[in-house]
């Protein structure tokens, strides 16, 4: 979900809706994004989206990046367009994607953009009329949805439409969007450092699914922090042994990454790669991606005849 800033509306007209929905459209091809559902409304729009080849910040940023800029030079404007971060909360397959469907695609109608089903079924801002087949957008699955229905797709159209039918009583759903985020919390490790504390907090509702699920994804998460960690003391690490060796070679630090061929400079990266593997048990590839060099080239010198200064510096790590 994104918004614009002070309720600024960030589809002006269909050109503007156009070329969001065009720059979406390119985020699906290899599907590295897959759109189930969505809706442009005049200050906000909404995406049911499985995150596929790309992560979701990677496609979201290109989408809304080059988007403000030409909303910007369009109408003559500049600053931000959307306020703060888009909010984005994982749903668990059963039973939200059917339920997120329903909620997105009934917004025009609840806003009173359109005033009847059949109206809504042919709106061209939202998802539900590619569903019904009135309008034709490759990229959105629209099996993904139908399939929940029969496998007829005519029949399963119509019973499709009748369960969204249902849902225009159920009126606006919190529970369904996050009930507020406040994205400025901090992200992942905040949830994480709440929960370890036994806090959760209402407005920072970012998982829609079973217990089970949560507990599965916060335990993922937890685990990839785990590994962030390691990684960010890994080079922290390898930092410091390339300024020790610069002091004990007598030459600058940046320079021993810098892939200079001097006698000096090879000397230096000897030395660093020796100790990083045979003393500090880094694997070949860790230290060739810290290098900026290839795997092979590592492990033939940390492979080669130890330098003989190899002991004397290794007492001193």
């Amino acid at each position: 979900m994104g918004r614009g800033i002070e309720s600024t509306a960030i589809f002006r007209d269909d050109t503007d809706r156009n070329d969001f929905l065009k720059r979406l459209a390119t985020q699906c091809e290899n599907r590295r994004l897959i759109v189930y559902a969505w809706v442009l409304m005049s200050n906000h729009f909404h995406l049911l989206i499985r995150t596929g080849s790309e992560p979701l910040a990677v496609g979201m940023k290109k989408i809304l990046s080059g988007y403000v800029g030409n909303y910007n030079r369009r109408h003559k404007r500049w600053g931000y367009l959307f306020q703060n971060r888009y909010k984005s909360i994982v749903c668990e397959d059963d039973p939200y994607l059917l339920e997120l469907t329903r909620y997105i695609h009934l917004n025009p109608l609840r806003a009173g953009i359109v005033s009847s089903m059949k109206a809504l079924n042919n709106y061209r801002w939202s998802g539900q009329a590619v569903i019904m087949g009135r309008v034709k957008r490759n990229w959105q699955d629209t099996e993904a949805v139908l399939e929940y229905f029969g496998k007829r797709r005519g029949k399963a159209i119509e019973k499709y439409e009748q369960y969204v039918k249902e849902g225009i009583e159920n009126g606006k759903r919190n529970d369904l969007t996050g009930g507020g985020l406040v994205r400025s919390m901090g992200g992942w490790a905040e949830v994480l450092s709440l929960r370890r504390k036994g806090i959760k907090v209402a407005s920072d509702d970012r998982i829609l699914g079973s217990s089970e699920f949560i507990e599965e994804l916060l335990s993922e998460a937890e685990e990839r922090e785990r590994e962030t960690l390691r990684l960010h003391r890994k080079v922290v690490n390898l930092n410091r042994l390339v300024e020790s060796i610069s002091e004990w070679e007598g030459i600058g630090s940046p320079q021993l990454r810098s892939g200079g061929k001097s006698r000096e400079l090879v000397r230096a990266r000897k030395i660093f790669s020796q100790l990083a593997i045979k003393r500090m048990g880094y694997s070949g590839a860790e230290v060739a991606r810290y290098l900026g060099v290839t795997t092979s080239a590592v492990n033939r010198i940390a492979n080669s005849e130890e330098l003989p200064v190899i002991e004397k510096y290794s007492k001193l790590l």
